[in-house]
């Protein structure tokens, strides 16, 4: 069966240029050219994956995004805008809940390429080896990768598919530095290796939620030029 794409744009010239290319590729494509009517796709046809454009009137895409979050916990979302990608823009993106962020005009290979990118991501479970293993807590962090379930100072905190991934990773890997290379490929998939910024904004974003002081992290250790490391204080 055909994985179905919600495409959210208030350009219905864009709304159909992504169409035609994702329904070339076998995708069946659902429009919606405003939050609202994006809201009411969500509920009735369950897309598997949502590219949402930032920039629209009435609901913007922000909002669109963290409803929709409220709605599915982990549908993929692709944020799209037609400005240059700053950091502040992912960041914020994140708080929102989108897993990828792209700019307008993108290419159709590296549209087809994301969206397959991030399909195949979430179909992945969190961690591929010793699921039911990879366990850790140290009185301030428990993590509870079979449960899904991370708890800072005795509170459950909330992490996105990829957050969850990430820190899933790196504690599989614990006592281990994790290459950029690495944690781009094994994370996100191979079209990203080159995305470095990807990997410092996600574990800075990640440090703010488990770390007692995020300035000066106790678990997620930065090896400069190489990339991360879990440390564990048992």
């Amino acid at each position: 069966m055909a994985k179905k794409i919600l495409v959210v744009d208030d350009e219905p010239a864009m709304v159909k240029l992504i169409a035609q290319v994702l329904t070339e590729k076998g995708y069946e494509v659902l429009r919606a050219y405003n939050g609202q009517d994006a809201l009411r796709l969500l509920f009735a046809r369950r897309p598997d994956l949502v590219l949402l454009d930032i920039v629209m009137p009435g609901m913007d895409g922000w909002t669109t995004c963290s409803r929709i979050r409220d709605i599915s916990p982990t549908i993929p979302i692709i944020m799209l805008s037609g400005k240059r990608k700053t950091e502040d823009d992912v960041v914020r993106g994140l708080d929102y809940g989108a897993d990828d962020y792209l700019i307008k005009p993108v290419g159709n290979k590296e549209l087809v390429a994301r969206v397959r990118a991030v399909l195949r991501r979430a179909e992945l479970p969190p961690c591929q080896d010793k699921v039911s293993e990879v366990t850790f807590s140290d009185g301030f962090l428990t993590v509870d990768v079979a449960q899904r379930k991370v708890m800072v100072n005795g509170a459950q905190v909330k992490l996105t598919p990829i957050e969850f991934r990430l820190l899933a990773l790196l504690l599989e890997n614990a006592g281990r530095i994790l290459t950029h290379q690495q944690l781009l490929e094994k994370v996100w998939g191979w079209e990203y290796v080159d995305d470095l910024d990807y990997v410092r904004i996600y574990i800075s974003h990640l440090r703010r939620k488990i770390e007692p002081d995020p300035a000066m992290p106790k678990y997620i250790i930065t090896e400069p030029g190489v990339g991360y490391c879990f440390r564990k204080h048992d």
